[in-house]
């Protein structure tokens, strides 16, 4: 069936659902039962948070010969590009920019475009998609829960220099890409300790634990490399006993009548059908913030109302379920 039969199931499937919850939820949102989003996914960096000085000693990551300071990889007008081999020639737009206002899509999103728990990977997205998100962006219909981050007004400030030709650009590079597994998801009761470092969780060295309780904790394997923009660097998502099966049951089945299945819309194996993005192997970190930003009406744009009818009747558990069930997954 082309994709374009089942999105008009898709469409189909959900507007009962929006119809009866997008007024009700245009006015409060109680389904989490609280108005703060949960710190765990929205990590902001403490007031005395400084990056480790620049010593100047060149770094290095495996299997690559590259060699860039500290310095040179925080340059956001310039993609470390550890593993050329990986990926075709980085446009410009990718790989340097557009000084000033304009940051190399490549810092962030890395060269071949896995991106990281404070962003988005954007390998294999269809390039429309992508499009359209920079369109939002600019436009103010795609915002988020915890505006003080970093990554989402670097987005926007981007978003509102860019041209149409070098967004496009961007898109066409990102779009080609093939997704592959950068996270392993372990279920547990307990977690390493951990604090923020640069809008993201990373764990702590001295062993400690604490439960779990209904988070996702999501640190670099590797956190020197993964600060290096390596786009090899792998992550672990810890998630609660029995989350990944309780999401699957939620993504396949629509829990009861809490939410349409997702593959209606995202394609029987989540890795996305025509223009709607795969959700497979993403970050479970970011999946939960987009859907409590839909869920919370901070995301507006085109297709959101038919996203916060499906996240609308969800509390926290089946977010971080749900999302947990998704990184699970081959992208």
């Amino acid at each position: 069936m082309k994709w374009s039969a089942k999105l008009f199931d898709c469409t189909r499937a959900v507007t009962s659902v929006v119809i009866l919850a997008v007024s009700a939820w245009t006015i409060s949102s109680p389904v989490l039962g609280q108005d703060i989003p949960p710190a765990w996914a929205y990590p902001v960096n403490p007031p005395d948070f400084k990056p480790a000085p620049d010593t100047g000693i060149p770094r290095r990551v495996p299997d690559s010969t590259a060699t860039y300071t500290l310095t040179q990889i925080r340059d956001l007008f310039s993609a470390p590009d550890w593993h050329p081999g990986d990926h075709p020639p980085m446009p410009e737009i990718v790989a340097i920019g557009r000084k000033p206002d304009v940051q190399a899509c490549g810092v962030c999103h890395r060269a071949d475009g896995p991106g990281g728990p404070e962003n988005s990977s954007l390998a294999g997205l269809p390039a429309s998609y992508i499009v359209q998100q920079m369109a939002d962006f600019k436009n103010g219909v795609r915002g988020t829960s915890v505006p003080v981050r970093v990554p989402p007004k670097l987005m926007v400030g981007l978003a509102k220099a860019a041209t149409d030709a070098e967004v496009a650009v961007a898109a066409a590079y990102f779009s080609a890409l093939k997704p592959r597994s950068v996270i392993r998801v372990i279920e547990t009761d307990t977690v390493p300790k951990t604090y923020v470092f640069s809008w993201h969780l990373a764990a702590v060295n001295t062993g400690e634990k604490e439960s779990i309780g209904q988070r996702v904790i999501e640190v670099p394997e590797n956190l020197e490399q993964f600060e290096s923009r390596d786009p090899r660097s792998r992550f672990i998502a810890y998630v609660p006993i029995g989350s990944v099966a309780k999401g699957k049951s939620l993504a396949t089945t629509g829990g009861n009548g809490k939410t349409p299945p997702c593959g209606i819309c995202h394609g029987p194996d989540l890795t996305g059908l025509g223009p709607i993005p795969g959700i497979a192997g993403r970050s479970p970190s970011y999946l939960f913030r987009q859907l409590y930003d839909f869920q919370h009406g901070l995301r507006t744009g085109p297709w959101s109302p038919l996203m916060a009818g499906v996240v609308n009747k969800m509390n926290e558990e089946d977010l971080v379920s749900l999302v947990a069930y998704a990184a699970s997954l081959k992208p």
